[in-house]
């Protein structure tokens, strides 16, 4: 599955939070494989709004959606907020 390009502030956010080359590897196994079980990949309720998150690590997912066979994220998330 093809990974479209992420935004400028989806950059930053990785950079900020030191997520750079976690988010290569979990990317790179994602366009290879979108079931691999380290993504623990996953269609959030309510399905019918059509939103995914992959894991990039165990604290950090990534939210998206597929239009046309394109996978764009939309935001990348602190899984586990305090």
């Amino acid at each position: 599955m093809k990974l479209k390009v992420l935004r400028n502030d989806l950059i930053e956010y990785l950079v900020f939070h030191g997520l750079e080359k976690k988010w290569k590897k979990a990317s790179r196994l994602f366009e290879e494989n979108i079931k691999h079980p380290s993504l623990e990949t996953e269609l959030l309720e309510p399905h019918w709004r059509g939103i995914y998150s992959f894991r990039i690590d165990k604290k950090y997912r990534s939210l998206f959606f597929i239009k046309d066979g394109i996978v764009e994220v939309f935001k990348i998330t602190n899984h586990y907020k305090k």
